[in-house]
């Protein structure tokens, strides 16, 4: 009976979602050519530029909320916030600034929206993210396509397109690029470490594992062990609710922005599109599911998606002599994780139901 509950316990999508990721990783490696450092390389980096992002989505399951696709508002905001500072041309460590304070603000306002939309549909949410992420893209569309140059003044018209009215689909952003991870780069023979940035990422981490381990942690895990229960214990369970989309808003904005910096431009229309997607699936391939996810199901999830991410073009290449498959494998990656995990979440829910 014993060893029945164990194989059991290793077909849960906490342990067999990973272990596929690491023999796809490690088959994939040994076909593209790419040498140990460069893979590594690459891997931190998308550790710095999407681990916030993926950090985020932790408290809205805690809450049994399920996977927030509305992260996209939150990159969105943060992607407003470093448009009205470059149309003013602030610049540098000012620059930055700034935009944190008009993002998380943003941030805060529509997560307030988002959690008092999500109230009304208690037991969709995903679903409801998805559409509320399509919904607020359409508004952002609109802002940046009509709004500026016409009822929005902008000063610098370098990002203005030629007929004078809405943004240029680039903008250079190399007046903050880099300017967080220029700070603490360590390199050790071929290998870079931007020190700095990976402690901010932790910083992140330490952060969500302090919120969920006080008074109002406590509240998001009750709610999201059981809303009625805690509801009679006297939990005010859509105010827990609007806070969680408020925190998880804000955190996806300081990870867009972390993204951002990094690339130093960023496509004004599609930089936040996949964001949500991306980070959904990296969540996933860490052994987290829509009820159920840790910090260490995030970090690890980053590392293990991102390096199939990185390794299946080339792989696809060397195999098949087209580098297409590859390309088209890392599409079924990031949207064949979520779906195993689902399966395998709903799998384990009938089991045990």
């Amino acid at each position: 009976m014993r060893i029945k509950e164990e194989a059991s316990r290793l077909l849960d999508s906490e342990y067999m979602v990973p272990a596929i990721f690491i023999i796809l990783s490690y088959f994939a490696w040994q076909f593209s050519g790419l040498t140990g450092s460069f893979v590594f390389n690459q891997v931190v980096t998308r550790f710095i530029r999407d681990g916030i992002l993926v950090l985020s989505l932790i408290i809205p399951v805690v809450a049994g909320m399920g996977l927030n696709f509305a992260i996209t508002v939150g990159a969105m905001a943060i992607q407003t916030a470093l448009l009205i500072v470059i149309g003013y041309q602030v610049e540098g460590i000012k620059g930055i600034l700034l935009a944190i304070i008009i993002g998380v603000f943003l941030s805060l306002v529509l997560g307030y929206v988002i959690g008092r939309i999500l109230n009304r549909v208690k037991g969709k949410e995903m679903i409801t993210t998805i559409i509320i992420g399509f919904l607020f893209n359409s508004i952002y569309q609109l802002i940046f396509l009509v709004g500026f140059g016409t009822v929005i003044p902008v000063a610098n018209k370098e990002i203005i397109l030629t007929r004078g009215i809405g943004v240029r689909n680039t903008v250079d952003l190399g007046m903050y690029r880099n300017t967080i991870d220029k700070f603490g780069l360590f390199k050790i023979g071929e290998l870079e470490i931007p020190l700095f940035m990976i402690i901010v990422v932790l910083l992140f981490a330490a952060i969500i594992f302090y919120i969920l381990h006080t008074r109002f942690g406590q509240e998001v895990k009750a709610v999201g062990s059981d809303r009625q229960t805690s509801e009679i214990l006297g939990i005010n369970t859509n105010m827990i609710r609007i806070k969680v989309m408020i925190l998880s808003t804000i955190l996806a904005a300081f990870g867009q922005l972390a993204y951002l910096q990094n690339i130093g431009m960023f496509d004004v229309y599609t930089a936040h599109m996949n964001a949500d997607i991306i980070s959904c699936a990296a969540l996933l391939a860490g052994g987290a599911s829509i009820k159920k996810a840790k910090i260490r199901h995030a970090l690890m999830g980053i590392f293990l998606f991102h390096t199939l991410f990185i390794v299946s073009p080339q792989a696809g290449q060397n195999l098949f002599n087209n580098a297409a498959l590859g390309e088209y494998f890392r599409s079924f990656v990031a949207y064949g994780t979520i779906a195993l995990a689902l399966i395998l979440n709903i799998k384990n829910e009938n089991k045990f139901s």
